[in-house]
């Protein structure tokens, strides 16, 4: 059971580094840093949707 004291410790914030090994984390662990990275691609590909977009707008204003 926990104590209040490891309860008040700061959970250690979850990082990934690409090609890091992963051999010794559990599978909950590697369950948790999919997620991670999986937002981050989400964050990434929305990022490039904006600005795609107003590089075709961009485009389109100078080509009319």
């Amino acid at each position: 059971m926990a104590t209040e004291q490891e309860d008040d410790k700061p959970r250690k914030k979850i990082t990934h580094e690409i090609g890091q090994d992963v051999s010794l984390l559990s599978v909950e662990e590697l369950a948790e840093r999919i997620a991670l990275m999986t937002s981050e691609i989400e964050r990434l590909q929305t990022a490039m949707a904006k600005k795609r977009a107003s590089r075709d707008a961009a485009n389109s204003f100078f080509k009319s």
